[in-house]
Parts: structure tokens; sequence; C-alpha cells
């Protein structure tokens, strides 16, 4: 019998991969100047708001590695960035009811600044060729990434009710 960890685990797996997806081949088209959407922390960030601190830290430490991979920066440091990330919007998740869309919108704003933070300080940090002082910018990304969630998807409250509607009816044909 397959426990729910494998399916959320591929389901994560496919977020992932789906986010990479569109952001590698849309990207001509979400990215403005030096304000560009960042749909891999999207998925990270929701991940973690619905499977709680443990999946988002995985799910994070994941699709920071891989996108470092696929990128030319150090590998690593968006690992690190997006595992952070996860992990304290599944803190979140768990203790604040993150329902309404205002409270989603403070989080996905509040999960793209922090990683921006964590990500150009370690570069500095780290004494690396950096950006600039795009400093300014991070509010321009951080506001879509919040609105967009906070509007575009339904409310993280709705998904626990679900699963337990299919697991009662699961388990009465087993009956």
């Amino acid at each position: 019998r397959r426990g729910r960890g494998g399916v959320e685990g591929g389901g994560v797996l496919g977020a992932v991969a789906v986010a990479f997806a569109l952001q590698t081949t849309a990207a001509r088209f979400l990215v403005r100047g030096s304000v560009s959407v960042d749909l891999v922390l999207v998925v990270v960030v929701y991940v973690a708001l619905t499977s709680g601190p443990a999946t988002g830290l995985m799910s994070g430490a994941f699709a920071g590695l891989v996108q470092d991979a696929l990128s030319s920066s150090v590998i690593g440091i968006g690992g690190l960035a997006k595992t952070l990330v996860g992990f304290l919007a599944g803190i979140i998740g768990t203790q604040v009811i993150v329902t309404a869309s205002l409270p989603r919108f403070v989080v996905f704003f509040g999960a793209t600044a922090l990683h921006a933070v964590v990500f150009m300080g370690l570069y500095v940090l780290l004494d690396l060729p950096h950006f600039g002082a795009p400093y300014a910018a991070v509010p321009w990304q951080a506001a879509p990434h919040g609105a967009g969630r906070a509007v575009a998807c339904p409310p993280v409250a709705r998904r626990p009710a679900g699963g337990a509607r299919r697991r009662r009816s699961r388990s009465r044909r087993w009956r």
C-alpha cells in the first residue's frame, strides 16, 4: 500500500518540474527589466504552506539546488535561500491562519523579500560578483508574487477538508 508521503512527494516534484518548465519557456514574458517572477519560489512557498515545514524545507532544498545547477550561479546559494524560505513559510503556515487574501499576500511578499536578502547577502558575504544594488527591485518582485498567490489560488484551508473527505470515502470502499 502506498503511503501519503509518496503521493505528496510526487506531487511536489511534479509541481517543481512544471514551475521550472514554465519559468524557462515563459521567461521572456515574465521578466520586465530587473523585475522577474520566480515561479519556483512560488511553488516552494505554496508547498510549505499546505504541507508544513519539513516538506517546505525539502522542496526548497530540491528546487534551489536544481535551479542552481541549471543556472550559471554558485551551486548552493539558491538552495540555501529556498530551503530557509520553505522552512519558515511552513512554520508560519502551521502557526498562523493564512486562508484570507491579505495574510497570504503578506506571507508571499515576506518570503520573496527573505529569499532576495539571503540570496544577495550570500553573494556579498562571499565576495562573489554580484548584482549591483537591486534592492529597490525587491518590493517590485515581491508584490506580484504576493498578489498573484493571494488572488489566483484557492485558499489553503480547503485542501485539508478535501483530503479528509477522500480518506473517508476510501475507507468506506474497503470495508
